[in-house]
């Protein structure tokens, strides 16, 4: 019995050591959390309360899903028209590169008729990281992608795919339900038809998913033109809105003759 007291005691104060030399470990990790957080308020002229700031996107906390982008299923795409389906879902990709987002891609069955994933977006996402599926049709089923999720750190999941009711939806749906912030890219996401695009929009957003377009990610995760690398978020707009692009290019031109 005394030696088992002993034991005990001994296991106790084991314990209060290794907390102690964790503290330290965890008090750098919440520092660099915070630190990181604050990164894409530099340049704003009033500091946001956190309730504030907790209302919008915050980049520091993301990470991108591509769920499902595959020529095959292009072909049965019919709420969106699929060049705009593809120019988004490039621009979204960009967005998260330039944010310094991680971005994690997937495709059930590359090899099947649902085709390879369209040839523009690796090149769009050079630091991605690709998850092969075995055959899941949600890509929260899969422990390899979870896992990727899981190793980022992060709690915000902005996702978009192909089809937006299945795709999107079933792995919008589990993540949510296990914790996460979920946005779903409407607009770099397709689908069989809008009613199903819809059902699958009303489902989500019952669920608590937030439903955003790609415009909307660049100017959240933008934030401010005070900032050093405003030229690269302008070249972002002019590719995502061509009109937004005639904009600079008059204005560009205005200046130029006005000296």
């Amino acid at each position: 019995m005394k030696r088992t007291k002993r034991l005990g005691k001994a296991l106790l104060a084991f314990a209060a050591c290794a907390s102690l030399l964790m503290q330290p470990i965890m008090f750098s990790s919440v520092a660099q959390a915070q630190e990181a957080s604050q990164l894409h308020l530099k340049g704003l002229s009033h500091k946001p309360s956190k309730a504030a700031n907790e209302a919008l996107f915050d980049p520091n906390d993301a990470v991108l899903l591509l769920l499902d982008h595959q020529t095959g299923l292009f072909q049965t795409v019919n709420d969106i028209s699929v060049s705009e389906l593809r120019a988004n879902t490039v621009a979204l990709a960009k967005i998260a590169e330039q944010a310094g987002i991680p971005i994690i891609y997937t495709a059930s069955e590359p090899n099947g008729p649902n085709g390879p994933i369209m040839e523009e977006l690796p090149a769009a996402m050079p630091s991605a990281q690709y998850v092969a599926r075995k055959g899941e049709v949600s890509s929260w089923d899969n422990a390899d992608f979870v896992k990727a999720v899981k190793a980022t750190g992060r709690k915000t999941l902005v996702m978009a795919g192909v089809w937006t009711s299945v795709c999107v939806a079933f792995p919008a749906l589990q993540a949510h339900a296990e914790g996460y912030k979920v946005f779903t890219v409407m607009d770099a996401s397709g689908d069989v038809s809008k009613m199903a695009s819809d059902a699958a929009l009303a489902r989500m957003t019952a669920a608590g998913i937030i439903p955003v377009t790609t415009n909307t990610m660049l100017s959240e995760t933008h934030r401010t033109w005070n900032r050093p690398d405003a030229a690269k978020w302008g070249s972002l707009y002019s590719e995502l809105v061509p009109e937004y692009r005639a904009v600079t290019e008059s204005y560009t031109r205005a200046q130029e003759a006005a000296k």
